[in-house]
């Protein structure tokens, strides 16, 4: 068994420095090998990997392909692994986060995506936004975590240490079965950054694989390496990508309904923008909706080409609006939440 752990680089000179000795140190346990990518950075990052990294395997692209296409084009060129493990940057390992879920995986056969525990780098004892303890999404395409949802993220008292099945995996440190990968054709590269990973994981599921979480595996994320939290283009790119993967994997039997729903709610989220006299978060959802309508052929004629979804809820999807049970019934943790989601 052979593991490929793949840092998609970009100008993260100072983050190789200061993270990628703690991921050759708990990596380095014989099947994992250590790659990093880049995206043909303009700082001195291949220096340092020369001088100071010298027995790293490096590729390098011939310009930014930004994250899908970048992981896409990384992992073509390695052969003979059985697994992928898709690592950010700025990821800090303070123990062996591969061994537990590679266990994890070859115990079941059906689980293609796996996640380690996510927790911030700046606040060691509270989940991080991007991943915390496994991915969930609503029915509208809103995701959240166990551990975060919307802007409550919680503090990790070992309330979520039990392995379950999620809906996806974050993209900061995701365990991915190679042949899988390879099958599905790896990330929508049209995305650039931001929401790929969750729509490769409906893809994954919609195929008949499982997306799982395992607590014995814990990384520390900085987050926001490459756009900030606030960005206007990270929130372009969340809100156009959005729209792009619910167009793409939603049951034919609800997908125009949901879609119709989210416009709805993408509307009202630009007005609120609009009165708090943010017009370039305004423009940047506006702008994300003409993207969308311009794409609908292309998207239609790629979603004949997928899984077929199934008409059944999948795992790890709310049977509703996260944003209703946030706002209105105060369900600000995963525990409240999935309470009131039995009742």
């Amino acid at each position: 068994m052979k593991v490929a752990l793949v840092i998609l680089n970009w100008n993260g000179e100072g983050l190789l420095k200061e993270y990628l000795p703690t991921v050759l140190e708990h990596c380095g346990n014989g099947f994992t090998d250590v790659i990093v990518a880049d995206n043909c950075s303009t700082d001195a990052s291949m220096q340092v990997m020369a001088t100071e990294f010298a027995g790293v395997r490096t590729i390098v692209l011939d310009k930014n392909y930004g994250f899908a296409e970048g992981y896409n084009r990384a992992l073509a060129e390695l052969d003979g692994y059985d697994y992928y493990v898709l690592c950010n940057s700025d990821i800090m390992l303070k123990s062996d986060a591969v061994s537990p879920i590679v266990k994890m995986m070859e115990g079941d056969g059906n689980i293609a995506v796996a996640a380690p525990k996510i927790k911030s780098l700046r606040q060691p004892e509270m989940f991080e936004y991007a991943g915390a303890a496994g991915g969930f999404i609503d029915k509208y395409g809103f995701p959240f975590c166990r551990g975060r949802i919307i802007d409550t993220v919680e503090r990790d008292d070992g309330q979520y240490d039990q392995d379950i099945e999620t809906f996806w995996a974050s993209g900061a440190f995701m365990v991915v079965r190679a042949d899988v990968y390879r099958k599905l054709g790896g990330l929508d590269s049209k995305f650039f950054a931001h929401m790929e990973e969750i729509d490769f994981c409906w893809r994954v599921k919609n195929s008949g694989y499982k997306v799982a979480f395992c607590h014995e595996s814990e990384v520390f994320h900085l987050g926001g390496a490459t756009l900030n939290q606030g960005s206007p283009r990270k929130l372009f790119l969340n809100y156009r990508n959005s729209l792009w993967m619910m167009m793409k994997n939603l049951p034919t039997s609800c997908l125009i309904f949901r879609i119709w729903a989210r416009m709805v709610l993408d509307g009202m989220s630009a007005m609120v923008y609009l009165l708090q006299l943010k017009p370039k978060y305004f423009w940047a959802v506006v702008r994300a909706h003409f993207v969308f309508y311009g794409n609908i052929p292309r998207l239609a004629r790629q979603r004949k080409e997928l899984p077929k979804a199934s008409q059944k809820i999948p795992a790890g999807m709310l049977d509703g609006s996260i944003v209703w049970r946030y706002y209105i019934n105060k369900c600000k943790t995963f525990d409240k939440l999935w309470q009131k989601t039995k009742r």
